[in-house]
């Protein structure tokens, strides 16, 4: 099992960064949160967990060993796999996760894309207690606003990559920049994205 990884920072995109260990580039995939948290800079630390399928080995990146293990406990939920953990983890922060979970709010659940009534539930019947005694009132930091063409081609990216159609994505993005302009950063623009489209 790959703990950790710490090298150097190669690409860094809202659903994905390349990690230089040694000469070796690790690609790992990543929520919002983390994509807010991981600074551009030479060298960082990335909290991993390695997921592997008939098909491909794939490693998941967090920057925080709680962002970790909230992933771990979602995809230990039946009918949660990596893919709708990380979306999970991109819509909501870690602790907004976690009160809707243990305040058994099934509607925000379902709000995620992918994520149905009965899978809502599963979560909270499965994840309720454990998650009471980890909540916590730390607020995630956003990241700075990016200019506007760039702030939509990164959200475009990462919708799409989440499993929104291209159009759909579009028409989502352009409404919410619409709305706020362009004072948003990239993790609320592409949340709010979600939630409407």
């Amino acid at each position: 099992m790959i703990s950790f990884l710490k090298g150097r920072l190669v690409q860094k995109d809202p659903t994905h960064v390349v990690i230089d260990v040694n000469g070796v580039g690790y690609h790992l995939s990543i929520s919002l949160q983390t994509f807010a948290e991981i600074k551009d800079q030479e060298n960082t630390l990335i909290h991993t967990h390695l997921a592997i399928r008939e098909d491909a080995h794939l490693l998941y990146g967090f920057s925080s060993v709680a962002e970790k293990k909230l992933f771990q406990q979602l995809i230990s939920v039946n009918g949660i796999g990596p893919s709708t953990a990380i979306v999970m983890l991109s819509f909501l922060s870690s602790e907004e996760l976690k009160q809707a979970i243990v305040q058994e709010d099934v509607t925000t659940l379902q709000r995620i894309k992918g994520i149905g009534g009965k899978t809502a539930q599963r979560v909270i019947i499965e994840l309720k207690d454990k998650l009471r005694k980890d909540l916590s009132e730390d607020a995630i930091q956003g990241i700075p606003g990016l200019k506007h063409n760039t702030l939509r081609s990164e959200a475009l990216s990462a919708l799409i990559t989440l499993g929104i159609t291209k159009s759909a994505a579009e028409k989502s993005v352009d409404t919410v920049l619409k709305k706020s302009g362009n004072t948003l950063t990239l993790e609320d623009l592409v949340k709010q994205a979600l939630k409407n489209a």
